[in-house]
Order: structure tokens, then sequence, then C-alpha cells
């Protein structure tokens, strides 16, 4: 399977994303995701298919596949709704200016003036319009653009016939043609603004991708050469200059000098931090104070900011369950308006005394106000500020869908190591058992720990780090036990819990045990600090209603210690990975539940539980199998999360009661003549606007409270 993500031109609403969205599908592409707000295009293709042929036929529904290059084309003259409308407006304002009161523009009077006016209009917009909606219903999905083309031509085609049977005066509605095209331009030169400043959180994080770097290089002897390069250019393993005040090209690892380093961008901590040699720098940070010298670590798609976008993109491509309604209507919902006004047009002709003109100018109107955009704009444009914020204060959705599901959450189940707790561990007391040193009790404990990424097994290999050391024949880590080897002998050692020792008496309580051959050879405690901030998170979830879980695999004395300091109210200790996870399958029964973890052995848990929770510093297998990630390696925005996706939720609700009550309210009003004779024009004007209004609202979730 190929991963492909193209971008394309000329989606302007949800009904072009369903267009390709179903072509692509029907073309063997599984779960295709395609987001008209970013104008991308994200799926797996298997090998067999031809992409040549799924480029063709996206470019044949009317859209432009522009790959995958970096940089958009230069754009054309009249190749964007601005220009459009603008170029528009200049033969439109006096059509409209001279039916103004105390205008008396003689010469405008003259039908054939007004249609010579007129034609360089209709010619833009049915090169946009016309030609949007033909493709649009040959492709069996006719979206918004069909009701403009139709109400333009309607016009149109009516005043032109008046002006060959020489009746012009009593047929012309060349400005209702002008002024529906221009309007209709103008309307989404605002819709393609407001969607814009719903991406800006996403626009800050691709600008933070693309700096200048100051790359060193050696001469023939062996003296620095600075050279200002562009980031993109680098390769790992180069060496970079980073002074004060500027951008870390990429993810780096520092080989000297130290700095206060604002990460910011990828974290949302906007504290400074400390880095010195030998510590890792996020691409996108950006150094306060000090200077360093860092060699490369990743680029391109590789970086931590890559990945980030990567992550954010393709959720925003997401349907989350409260679009699918949305999505089934907006489907039918351009037959059924073009239904409408067809039966607006023969009411009014044959049941009132209006006449055909005004007749047709009601079925126009009825055509040019309603908005299906409105319906498709409402999931996308929330979606696209919820993420965006999360993204910016460092928490990541994989998906939409956990995004909206936050609504629903009850409960929320800890981890304590690395979750609760710091992670970072201290020696605090080792026994060793009589017939063996001090020096060989040591080399077997790093032997076994240095294999394992668990903090206390990393805490363990970091304090005793052995040049000597056991090479094994087998090695494994056991999920909630431990590390298992056997050496070339066929000895067999474990460095685990009190449940690896079987049948072997000693006291419980402590928290490794070293063994070879079924024999304790003695055991090791550690100390570990609950995280600042963990208290205050547990108290803020306790006001919103949250029932806090802690649910451990360590031993029971040291969970209650811990949950009875932080509060939580119900502690679940000495839990396998299997029998976490049929914990987890319990809680989610009832009622829906997060669960925050940072380990190898949370991974079935994170995935088994509604959302799944994990900090940036977590194993990578744990990262995988969670639904949401939060950047500052710590449980600070874990409320912050929730109420976003509370928040965001309650936005699509708003944006949707908004655009299913707008075209409710607004086609009968325009069925029935209560915008006037100027209809058309007023429905133009409204329902570019109606779209505006959505983005407005899904930007006011930018400033709400969340916590």
């Amino acid at each position: 399977m190929e991963k492909v993500a193209w971008k394309v031109d000329g989606m302007s609403c949800t009904n072009c994303a369903l267009s390709i969205h179903k072509y692509l599908q029907s073309n063997g592409i599984v779960e295709p995701k395609v987001s008209f707000m970013e104008g991308e295009v994200q799926f797996e293709m298997p090998n067999e298919t031809n992409k040549e042929k799924l480029i063709k036929g996206i470019q044949n529904l009317g859209y432009k596949v522009r790959g995958q290059e970096e940089a958009p084309p230069k754009k054309k003259w009249l190749d964007n709704n601005r220009d459009r409308a603008f170029f528009c407006f200049l033969f439109a304002a006096p059509l409209v200016a001279h039916m103004l009161p105390g205008v008396h523009w003689h010469f405008m009077m003259n039908p054939l003036v007004q249609l010579i006016v007129t034609i360089p209009i209709f010619i833009v917009g049915m090169g946009y319009f016309g030609k949007s909606a033909w493709y649009s219903i040959t492709k069996g999905i006719p979206n918004m653009n069909v009701l403009v083309a139709i109400g333009a031509i309607a016009s149109f085609g009516y005043s032109l016939y008046g002006t060959i049977i020489g009746q012009g005066a009593s047929f012309a509605y060349y400005e209702t043609t002008a002024t529906i095209i221009t309007l209709v331009f103008f309307g989404n030169y605002l819709e393609d603004a407001s969607v814009q400043s719903t991406q800006r959180a996403l626009k800050d994080l691709v600008k933070a991708q693309k700096v200048m770097a100051n790359m060193i290089v050696f001469d023939d002897q062996h003296k620095e050469i600075i050279f200002n390069v562009e980031s993109n250019t680098l390769k790992v393993g180069d060496l970079v200059l980073i002074n004060a005040g500027e951008t870390i090209p990429m993810d780096s690892k520092i080989l000297w000098g130290e700095a206060s380093v604002n990460e910011s961008i990828v974290t949302g901590e906007s504290v400074p931090v400390f880095r010195k040699a030998n510590d890792l720098l996020l691409g996108g940070s950006t150094i306060d104070n000090g200077t360093v010298k860092a060699y490369v670590t990743a680029v391109g798609d590789d970086t931590v900011l890559a990945n980030i976008l990567k992550m954010v993109k393709a959720a925003q491509g997401e349907k989350p369950p409260v679009q699918i309604l949305a999505d089934k209507i907006s489907a039918v919902f351009v037959p059924v308006v073009l239904s409408i006004a067809l039966l607006t047009l023969l009411g009014n002709y044959f049941f009132t005394e209006i006449g055909f003109g005004q007749s047709m100018l009601r079925a126009i109107a009825v055509l040019v106000i309603s908005c299906p955009c409105a319906m498709g704009l409402a999931t996308p444009a929330a979606i696209a500020v919820g993420l965006g914020r999360g993204a910016r204060n460092g928490v990541l959705f994989k998906n939409a869908k956990s995004l909206e599901t936050f609504k629903d959450i009850k409960q929320v189940v800890f981890d304590k190591t690395g979750t609760l707790t710091t992670g970072h561990f201290d020696l605090a007391a080792f026994k060793i058992q009589e017939g063996i040193t001090e020096e060989n009790f040591k080399m077997i404990a790093y032997s076994l720990e240095k294999y394992s990424n668990h903090p206390i097994a990393k805490c363990i290999s970091t304090h005793w780090k052995s040049k000597e050391a056991i090479k094994w024949q087998h090695i494994e880590e056991v999920k909630g036990m431990g590390i298992k080897a056997t050496d070339k002998e066929g000895n067999t050692y474990w460095a685990g819990s009190f449940k690896t020792l079987g049948n072997i008496k000693a006291e419980d309580g402590h928290n490794v045990y070293i063994q070879k051959n079924d024999q304790l050879l003695g055991w090791i405690n550690v100390n570990d600090q609950i995280r600042i901030e963990a208290k205050e998170i547990i108290d803020t979830l306790h006001k919103q209603g949250v029932h806090t879980v802690l649910l451990s695999g360590d031993r029971k004395e040291k969970c209650e210690q811990v949950g009875k300091a932080l509060g939580i109210q119900e502690i679940i200790a000495e839990q396998s990975p299997a029998d976490k996870l049929n914990k987890l399958d319990a809680l989610t029964k009832i009622s829906p539940t997060a669960m925050v973890g940072d380990g190898i052995n949370d991974a079935p848990a994170l995935a088994k539980a509604t959302i799944g929770i994990s900090l940036s510093n977590a194993s990578h297998i744990a990262i995988q199998s969670a639904q949401v990630i939060l950047m500052n390696q710590g449980l600070k925005n874990l409320p912050m999360a929730l109420g976003l996706g509370r928040r965001t939720y309650e936005t699509i609700k708003e944006n949707l009661i908004w655009a299913f009550s707008y075209n409710i309210i607004a086609i009968p009003v325009a069925a029935l003549g209560l915008l006037g004779t100027w209809g058309p024009t007023y429905g133009a004007l409204i329902m570019g606007l109606s779209d505006v209004v959505l983005a407005i609202n899904s930007l006011r979730l930018f400033k709400k409270k969340l916590v």
C-alpha cells in the first residue's frame, strides 16, 4: 500500500469533496480522506492501482490535482474568487447604479447596452459556476453551483429573449444576472477568507518548518565555516549553529553549549526549558537565550513538527459522527431546491397575478438564497479551529471523532508510573543475598534492565552502567512482569516484580527482584515523585463531575499512597496488562472512559478505552495506541483537551442549527416573494454571508474558555 497525499484545486464545498470521495471509492480506494477546506486528498492506494488513472478521473470531475509540491502554483488573473468578484463588480456597478433613485443614465436603459455590459460577467460566471455545475451533474452529485448557474442562465436567457424580439424593456433582468454572479463570487471570497482564518494555527506550524539555518562545515585547515542555508536542504548528521533568537531548523541533538528554549510552537508550554549537551531540540522551537552547536537527528517528514502537521491534517480529513447527517442532507439538497424553485415558478405564475417575469424572479431567488455550503461547512470549520487550537497548545488529536467523543467522557483512568508520577526515579535502596558480590549483582541488573524502556529499568541501567555486561542468548520483556533472559550456558535470569518470584519465599514490597535459575539474588527499591500539576488536574476533573480512577500494575501500598495524596476516587492496583484490559472494558460499559498512560503495558488499555490519551514522552507503542497525545510531557493540558472537545461539539451544534434554520426560513421567504423585486440580489448576498456567519462562530472557539 502506498500513502498518497494530493493538493486538489477547485473544491469549494462538501459536495465537491463528496464527489471526489465517491469517485475514489468506486475505484477501489478504502476510506479516502477528502478535505475541501484544506484542498487535500489523502488515502492508501493498493500497489496495483493506476495512479495516473485516478488523477485523470479527478480532473475529469472538474478539479485540478497538483500532486505533492510544497509551493502552490503562481496565481493567474481571474484564477480566484477575489479577482473574479472585482472583475464582475466593474461591469455590474453601472447596471445596478442606473436603477437607484436620482440616477438618470438613459443610455443604460438600452437593452443592447445592458447585454454588452452583462456578457463579460456571464462568461466569467459560466466559466466557473457553469463548468463546475455541469461536471457535478454528470457525476451524479449536483453541487451548489448548479443552483447559481441555473439562476444566472434563467435570468440572462429570459432577458436575451426579450432583447431579440424587440421587447427588452419588459424582459430586462440583466442586472439580476450580473448581481447574482458578482455577489456569489464576493460571498465565496468572504468564505475563503473566513475558512483560511480557521486554519491560522496550522499555518503557524507550517511557517515554523521553513526557516534559514547556520550550517557548519570545515575547510582543509579544519576551521569552521558558516553557511546560511534553507532548513529543507539539511540532512541527518549535518552540524548547525543556533544563536539566541533563532529558530531551531530541524530536530537536533546538542553537541556544545546550553540554552533556554521556547518549545511552545510544539508543546504549547510557554515557559522556556533549559537544554544542555546531549539534550534533544525540537525543530520549530526558538532559542531564547544562549548559543548551541548541534547535529541534525531528523529532517523532513521524520521531524516531530512534521508528524504533528500530518496528524492534524489527517484528523481534519476525518468525518466525526455528527457530520454524517449533514452529508446525507447535502447529497440530496440541490435536487430538492431545484424542485422547490420549479414549484415556486409554476405556483406563482398560475395561482397569482404577478406574471411570468416576477414568478421567475422568485424562483431564481429560491435558487440563490439556498445554501448547501452552510451545512457542509458547519462541521469542518469547527473541527479545523478545534484541532488548530489543540495543536497550538500541545494537544494532538489523531482523528476528528476523538475530538467529538470527549463530550461524553464521564470518567478518566490514570496509570501511575510516568503519568501521575514523574517517571524520573532515584535509587533508594537495594539488598543482596549471600553468595554474590555487589559488583556482580549490579552488573547482572544492568545487563537485564538496559533492554527495557520502563522508567524504573532506565533508572537502574543509568545508575549502574557497566562496561561489562552479560551477552544473552535470548532476552524478552514480559508485559506487566519484567525482563527475562537466558545466557549462553542456559542460565535463566529475571528482573521483575514480585509476581516473577513464583514459589521463592521473599518479602513483598520492593520494586525489582533479581533472580537466577529460580534463586533470589537481591532486590532494588526506587523513589518516584508525584507530578507537580497532578493534584490540580485531579481537582479540576472532580469539579467538572468527572470520576477518577487509578489503574496500575504497581503494589497496592504504593498505589494507595499516590491515590490518596491526589484525592483519586477509585484505586485499582496490582493489575497485569490483561487485567487492565478487562477492567477498562468493564469501566467503559458503565460510562464513556478516557485512559491516560505512557508505558508499553498501557497500550492495550489505551486502545480499549473510549479515548486513549498518551503523554509525548511515552513509549512508541503507547503513542500509537492512543487517540490523543499531550505534547508538554505532562498532565497540564488534560482538562483543556476535555474542554476543547466539549466546546468544539457545542460549536458544531450551533453551526448546524444555524445552517438548517437559515435554509428552512430563507427558502419559503424567497418563494413567497417577501424579498421584493430585488429578491435574487438579496438572496445572493444573504447566501454568501451565511457561510461567513458559520466561520465567525467557529473562530469564537479560539477564545472560548475551556476549563
